[in-house]
């Protein structure tokens, strides 16, 4: 690996985790109502996919 292709995928790390933590800002600054209305939080948030998963986008 060179290290251009470590940093980028450093920085592509790094934006992801950006993303997500504002989404769950911006939707956990919604009523509660509309946060249950759209399942705020999921319930499968936070589960332990295994490797061998379909989702296996989940850690």
């Amino acid at each position: 690996m060179s290290v251009y292709s470590t940093l980028s995928t450093i920085a592509a790390e790094w934006r992801s985790a950006r993303d997500e933590a504002r989404t769950r800002r911006i939707v956990g600054s919604l009523p509660i109502e509309i946060q249950k209305d759209i399942g705020w939080p999921d319930s499968n948030e936070g589960r332990q996919f295994t490797r061998n998963s379909t989702r296996s986008d989940y850690r």
